[in-house]
Parts: structure tokens; sequence; C-alpha cells
């Protein structure tokens, strides 16, 4: 006998899934519409600076309006600072780099960079949840036998997970909303990637906030990277990657003792 309350009860979870990520995503655009209310009053020919950055450009006229206003309403703009970086690192949407060079030119560095690490870690771990939530059943229909594949390798080397997500971060292997897409998938613990993903932004991250102390003298996102830079990045990945090799052979050495 066929039973026709599974696809019933199938949709109605889909339904309710869906009216929850909307909901979700309401409440965020209300966060950050409140932040707009509680802004102080701008004067209007300012008032088209004010929006996600999406060049360098919009980016130094956003900065130089938000300096402007910071000197005597310093809580409110970090807060919708705060807010606004979230928002993009949960939804996945482009900006957060500009964010990020904008941290520099607002606050001291040591501010700027926890104010950043603190934002990209949050707002990915929100997104790893909206995926873990939604996302699961979609991927598992279609990717079955690569994800179970991938997940024997993830509980094969659970210990060394920290490290693994720290060099993800750390080097453009991969993209990081991919990265945070897949990772709950693929059954990564929330605690190593968040903690992962504060430590590992924090190299790329330096680059962007000293490239905010000059915000004017760029033209691109790509003048934040030298030859330098990359090779201190690349310098960094691979000593991210050292603990798990020496783990390793210590694990080989007291395998053959025994």
């Amino acid at each position: 006998m066929i039973n026709h309350s599974i696809p019933l009860q199938n949709e109605r979870i889909k339904r309710r899934h869906f009216v929850l990520l909307a909901l979700i995503f309401l409440i965020s655009i209300s966060s950050l519409l409140m932040i707009y209310i509680l802004f102080p009053n701008i004067d209007p020919e300012e008032k088209s600076a004010f929006k996600i950055p999406k060049t360098i450009d919009d980016a130094k006229i956003l900065g130089n309006v938000l300096y402007k206003y910071s000197k005597h309403h310093r809580y409110i703009i970090m807060i919708a600072f705060f807010l606004t970086y979230i928002f993009l690192q949960t939804f996945a949407i482009p900006g957060s780099i500009f964010l990020s060079i904008l941290a520099g030119f607002l606050y001291p560095f040591p501010v700027a960079l926890f104010l950043v690490c603190l934002c990209s870690a949050l707002g990915a771990s929100f997104c790893y949840l909206l995926s873990k939530l939604f996302g699961r059943r979609i991927l598992l229909k279609y990717f079955r036998m690569r994800i179970i594949d991938w997940q024997r390798k993830v509980q094969k080397h659970s210990d060394s997970l920290l490290w693994f997500m720290i060099f993800l971060r750390i080097t453009p292997i991969l993209p990081n909303w991919f990265i945070n897409l897949s990772s709950p998938i693929i059954d990564v613990p929330l605690k190593p990637f968040f903690l992962g993903t504060f430590v590992g932004v924090a190299l790329p991250s330096i680059l962007f906030i000293q490239a905010g102390k000059t915000i004017h003298q760029l033209s691109s996102p790509s003048d934040v990277f030298s030859w330098s830079s990359i090779l201190m990045l690349s310098c960094c990945a691979i000593l991210s990657l050292l603990p798990i090799y020496f783990k390793n052979q210590i694990e080989k050495f007291f395998k053959r003792q025994n």
C-alpha cells in the first residue's frame, strides 16, 4: 500500500523551511532598516553614499561620509557596520572586502582587525547554519555519493579540521561562500568552523585593513596585493598545515614502535 502522507509531509517541511528562511531574511533586513532609522540626520546630498560598496570608488565616498559622522555618532556607526558585514556574509552577498577596507579607514588597527574577524566568523557561521537547515536535502538529492565520500574524509581527519579550515581561509583555493555552504553538508562541526574562520581570515584581512589606511590611493581591490603579500600568505598557509604533518609523523612513529 502506497503511503500518500509522505509526499504531503515533505511538502509541509519544504514550506516550513521556506517560511523560516523568509523570516530570517526579513528580520535581517528589519535590523538594517532600524539602524538606518536610528542613524543621525544626514545631509540630502550625502544620502546616495549609503549603499553597499561595489567598487573602490563607492568605498571611498562611503568612507568619507562615515568618518564625518563617526566623530559624534561612533557607536551607532560601528553597530551599522557590524550588522551590515554579518548580513553580507550570512547571505553570501559580495561587498565584504570593501567593508574590510573601510574598517581600516575608520578604526584603529586592533579594533578593525577584531571587528572584521568577528563579523566574518559570525556571518559565515550563520550562513553555515542556513545551509545546514535548507541545503542538505537538496545537495544530497543530486550529489549523494560525492558528499558521502567527502563526509568519510572529514571523519578520517576530524582532529585536524581546525587547521584545514585555517588553511582554506588563508588561501583562495575555494571561495569563502562555497566553504560556508558546503561545510555543514560534509559534517564539519561548527566549533572548528567558527574558530578556523576567525583565525584564518585574519591574515588576508590585515592586508585589506592596512590598505584602508591609504584608501584614497587605491584604484581597485587588487591593489591590496603585492608579490610580497602573496608570498607572505602562501608561507602562512603552509605553516597552518605543519601541525597536521607533524601529527601524522608522530602517529606513524608510534605505530612503528608498537
